[in-house]
């Protein structure tokens, strides 16, 4: 399933020109009927019918980014003022992150099925997906009204944990892979170690979402410039991106960067070629630094300017070549290494402050071990009808014959992570390299291919 779901993110077919996961009058109904929901509810029968249907709505809003098609998702959310539904559920998952599962974590508690709390970690990531994809366009960021500072906090907050995990000595690239050649392992823990690599996805996704922000500062309140230079220091932050990005690493001697959802091994005469994420970094120091308000705005001292000179080592002639724009960015740096910059303009202004995090956090404030207990007892332990309830769903949200269209490369095996060439044959879900792998994995697999299989043939028997 999570080979499926994150492919189709990053390599939709340019011959899937004019295809529908949904249509734009199904698309504009699950539009209209976006919902907030309380922390204490995720993950209940309710949520879980919207989580599918954001789910349609990410896959058809990349369809159509990736054919160059008419964006009519990114159009409907905009005009009936979804956007900021879309931040609320987006930092409600994140505190149920922080505050419920890692209650859940910790306890001692095996699902009979990991299908709930799996769907349930993967909605940020699918929030993240289609925020990101929406707001490539200025009318998206704009349509954000005053939510836009919460999502700018929540960029801050996921980029600032990768470079920590980072500094702690974990290694992304042993992260994707440290689960697979595990013999046995429990329900749960499988499940901490999907979280990490969803954790490791949502946060690549905040630094494109942030670029976006940058990108269409100039429409946006002054607030979010002020928030992203002197609250957050944004500019600082992005340097250490750019001194060491969590998407590229070195393994056994072999350069492997995080290229469109893989780990790829890179050539040592591509090396100096940027990838999509260092562009995106570059893009938005080169917004923040060169921007006339933003050198207005902008608080120097010995310390950030500093750290902001550290870009002239990193902006060699093979970088520029690549984005030629960095070239003012290069004379720009030169002069600021020689020249005090002006005191920054700090007049007498009502800034707007971030307000969604903090109401979700005073809403629950004593309630997050009651929350996990109840949730633990009923949304995540499930009885056989609401397991094939929830498998229903999942089958016609997902439509393989499609899907596999859509995919561009063979998926991975889910045991060893070896190119896969054979499928499941009853749900048509997972991917192995060889038989072997697929009977190895067969008794985790088996409930879930069980249920899925069975609403299949229900479908079928209904046509």
């Amino acid at each position: 399933m999570a080979t499926i779901r994150w492919m189709l993110r990053n390599e939709v077919s340019q011959d899937m020109e004019g295809s529908h996961i949904i249509l734009p009058v199904e698309a504009e109904a699950y539009v209209e009927s976006l919902q907030k929901y309380k922390i204490k509810d995720i993950g209940n029968a309710k949520w879980m019918k919207q989580h599918d249907q954001l789910e349609k709505l990410n896959m058809q809003a990349v369809l159509n980014a990736s054919a160059n098609q008419d964006e009519f998702i990114k159009e409907m959310l905009i005009s009936h003022d979804k956007i900021c539904i879309l931040v609320h559920e987006l930092l409600a998952l994140e505190l149920w992150k922080q505050k419920v599962w890692s209650i859940i974590s910790n306890i001692n508690f095996e699902p009979s099925s990991t299908f709930p709390l799996y769907m349930t970690l993967y909605h940020e990531a699918t929030i993240s997906n289609l925020i990101e994809t929406t707001f490539f366009y200025k009318e998206t960021c704009e349509g954000a009204g005053d939510c836009i500072l919460d999502l700018v906090d929540y960029c801050y907050r996921k980029i600032t944990a990768l470079l920590a995990r980072q500094e702690d000595g974990e290694e992304f690239f042993q992260e994707e892979n440290k689960s697979l050649n595990k013999d046995s392992t429990g329900n749960l823990q499988e499940l901490i170690d999907q979280e990490q690599k969803i954790s490791f996805e949502v946060g690549i996704k905040a630094v494109s979402i942030l670029r976006y922000i940058t990108d269409h500062m100039s429409s946006l309140p002054l607030s979010v410039t002020t928030r992203l230079l002197n609250i957050h220091d944004i500019p600082c932050l992005l340097v250490s991106l750019v001194e060491s990005p969590p998407w590229s690493t070195f393994k056994n001697g072999k350069q492997m960067k995080y290229v469109d959802g893989k780990w790829l091994e890179i050539p040592a005469e591509q090396r100096l070629q940027l990838t999509k994420m260092d562009g995106q970094v570059w893009i938005a120091v080169f917004n923040l630094m060169m921007s006339e308000t933003c050198q207005q705005k902008y608080e120097f001292n010995s310390h950030n300017k500093a750290t902001i000179l550290k870009l002239r080592g990193h902006l060699s002639e093979v970088t520029i070549d690549q984005i030629p724009n960095l070239g003012d960015l290069q004379r720009y740096l030169e002069n600021l290494a020689v020249i005090e910059p002006p005191p920054a303009r700090t007049g007498l202004l009502l800034e707007q402050v971030p307000e969604i995090r903090d109401m979700l956090l005073s809403q629950n404030e004593g309630k997050w071990g009651a929350i996990a207990k109840h949730q633990v007892k009923t949304v995540f332990n499930p009885s056989t009808q609401e397991l094939q309830e929830q498998a229903k769903r999942f089958a016609e949200t997902y439509n393989f014959d499609m899907l596999g269209d859509l995919i561009a490369e063979p998926p991975k095996c889910v045991v060893c992570g070896e190119l896969a060439t054979k499928r499941c044959s009853r749900c048509q879900n997972e991917w192995y390299c060889r038989r072997e792998c697929q009977v190895k994995h067969w008794s985790k697999h088996k409930q879930a291919c069980n249920l899925i299989h069975e609403e299949q043939i229900k479908k079928e028997n209904k046509s």
